[in-house]
């Protein structure tokens, strides 16, 4: 997965972000929204984001 990829267009969020956030010790979806802003505009991406969490916690 390309870590340059953007998952939240809105407010231009990367998967990198995403998965710095969680290193960081963001745990939810809404522990990332805080975080990046991802996801707190339209919330077309809210799926992707939760993918993202779900993929990095198994």
């Amino acid at each position: 997965m390309d870590p340059n990829e953007t998952v939240c267009f809105c407010n231009d969020v990367t998967r990198g972000m995403i998965k710095d956030a969680i290193a960081a010790g963001a745990k939810t979806l809404e522990d990332v929204q805080e975080a990046t802003g991802a996801g707190t505009a339209c919330g077309g991406c809210l799926d992707d984001i939760q993918a993202i969490i779900d993929e990095l916690a198994e």
